[in-house]
């Protein structure tokens, strides 16, 4: 009895997880609104625009590969423990 309960437990749970990945387009919650238009903007922003980021928040990587090891220079910083 205990193996098909804990089967059937199992089930439930894989089909909740299944339902996690499903997605839809973001709306506000029934009855709330998205936030105001910032000051001097002419409309107000939808969710989609509100979710992307600017260069600051995810700056592009530098891909500079090196080629030869370099001597560091001494980084006045890197204090031994005290």
């Amino acid at each position: 009895m205990t193996d098909i309960c804990s089967r059937a437990g199992l089930a439930v749970l894989a089909a909740m997880l299944a339902g996690c990945g499903a997605t839809a387009p973001l709306k506000p919650p029934p009855g709330e609104t998205l936030p105001p238009a910032p000051y001097g903007a002419p409309a107000r922003p939808d969710a989609e625009e509100l979710l992307e980021l600017d260069a600051l928040a995810a700056p592009e990587r530098s891909v500079e590969l090196r080629r030869r090891s370099e001597e560091r220079e001494d980084d006045p910083f890197d204090l031994p423990p005290e």
